[in-house]
């Protein structure tokens, strides 16, 4: 086949260094890519939002699978345009990917379909919201309706902050995404995210990861896209998987098949586990970041198969997928100052060096090539250190070895990422 990836980040590139490994590949690109992206796929200079250059270069090329990694083109329709003109597409349609773009429409479909979840409020006016408040205890969770790059989330402590908070999303501080504020109760538990493909009608489990948002060790300070994240995750066994699919993947595609709005991709859960079972936090419309990135290293099947019957509705015909029972880790190395004001170009040393240990890939998540073909950061998240062990101890070290190779002063990460898998496995 000739397959094009959509994208340029982390993600991105953990799906086409997969992709790459698989024999049905004949002809593979990546638009935008990244400088990692480009040992596994001939880069095309295109944006990943750019939906009619996108559709245009896959007729040129007789795409045969185009696989949309970010949330923004899936938003936009690209899937849409794709599918009306004949061309097999991994990722949902815009009206399905709404499960990412408002999380109100999420909660709403909660609603209908009976999903457990937590009691909320949808606002387009601060003095209701901040009414709201008087039902709910604190923490709050306050939630940008729309997208707003994993970072649309923030969880005050107290009432006066929150209050304050809800004037500040809903004058702009995340753009156009926090114009309408989701508020919900806060749920205890632990974290989980757990994927599944989709093919409209038929839904796979995949395998859950947990990650870590906060951009400091200990689970300190402001929300990111993710830091850092490990699999096998001991809290999601074989029980909870079962629940799931059974109480959040199946009733969500089946609600939207029924409304005319069939789900075909990834489905992405964010899962909130207490004393009661899961409950759901949020859908995204695509795979995580830096989620994929342990997904990828632990898959041991072909993806390729997998992702074409999504694309062709066939997944009911294919295998449960094989994975390795390995842990995984990868460790996010981020511009000094995100996730607020960073600072773009500065050099990065001895990746490849890192690259080569055992069991470890780096995979580049905001990287260019300079004009003497140094490797530069271009973005907030720069690499994601992933490495596999044989036990959770045995892969953080590795992973922690490779950043410890990598020479870039500019960059820093966190230095407790599967803390909690280690607790849990002593």
């Amino acid at each position: 086949m000739k397959i094009l990836v959509v994208g340029g980040g982390g993600r991105e590139h953990a799906l086409c260094w997969k992709i790459r490994k698989s024999p049905l590949v004949k002809a593979f690109f990546c638009a935008p890519g990244n400088a990692g992206i480009a040992r596994e796929a001939e880069c095309v200079d295109i944006g990943a939002e750019d939906v009619p250059a996108l559709v245009e270069f896959a007729i040129e090329q007789s795409i045969d699978l185009v696989v949309i990694g970010p949330e923004a083109p899936l938003v936009a329709g690209l899937g849409d345009r794709l599918r009306a003109i004949g061309i097999p597409v991994f990722g949902p349609n815009a009206n399905a990917a709404q499960v990412e773009a408002s999380k109100a429409f999420t909660k709403e479909l909660c609603d209908r379909a009976n999903i457990p979840t937590a009691r909320y409020g949808k606002f387009t006016d601060p003095a209701s919201a901040k009414a709201f408040l008087d039902d709910l205890s604190p923490p709050y969770v306050l939630k940008a309706d729309g997208l707003a790059a994993g970072k649309g989330v923030v969880i005050p402590e107290t009432r006066e902050d929150a209050e304050a908070e809800i004037d500040e999303m809903m004058s702009g501080k995340f753009g156009a995404a926090g114009k309408t504020l989701v508020i919900e109760e806060f749920l205890k538990g632990e974290e989980a995210s757990f994927f599944a493909l989709c093919d409209g009608k038929t839904a796979m489990p995949m395998i859950a990861a947990q990650d870590h948002k906060r951009v400091h060790d200990g689970d300190k300070g402001p929300n990111t896209g993710g830091m850092g994240a490990y699999s096998p995750t001991p809290i999601a066994d074989h029980a909870l998987v079962r629940r799931t699919m059974t109480e959040i993947i199946l009733p969500a595609i089946t609600t939207l098949a029924n409304e005319g709005m069939p789900y075909s991709g990834v489905l992405f859960a964010g899962l909130m586990i207490g004393e009661d079972g899961p409950k759901l936090i949020e859908f995204n419309a695509r795979f995580g970041d830096p989620e994929c990135q342990i997904l990828m290293t632990r898959l041991l099947s072909d993806i390729v198969p997998y992702l074409k019957a999504c694309a062709d509705n066939e997944l009911a015909l294919m295998p449960p997928m094989s994975w390795h029972g390995s842990a995984a880790v990868t460790v996010v190395m981020a511009a000094n100052g995100y996730p607020g004001d960073y600072e773009k170009g500065t050099e990065i040393r001895n990746v490849d060096a890192a690259d080569a240990l055992d069991q470890v890939t780096v995979f580049h998540a905001g990287t260019k090539r300079g004009a003497n073909g140094e490797l530069l950061a271009n973005g907030g998240r720069v690499l994601n250190v992933t490495a596999s062990g044989n036990t959770y101890a045995e892969a953080i070290e590795r992973a922690y070895k490779a950043v410890d190779t990598i020479d870039w002063p500019d960059g820093f990460c966190r230095r407790d990422i599967g803390w909690r898998a280690l607790e849990t496995s002593r």
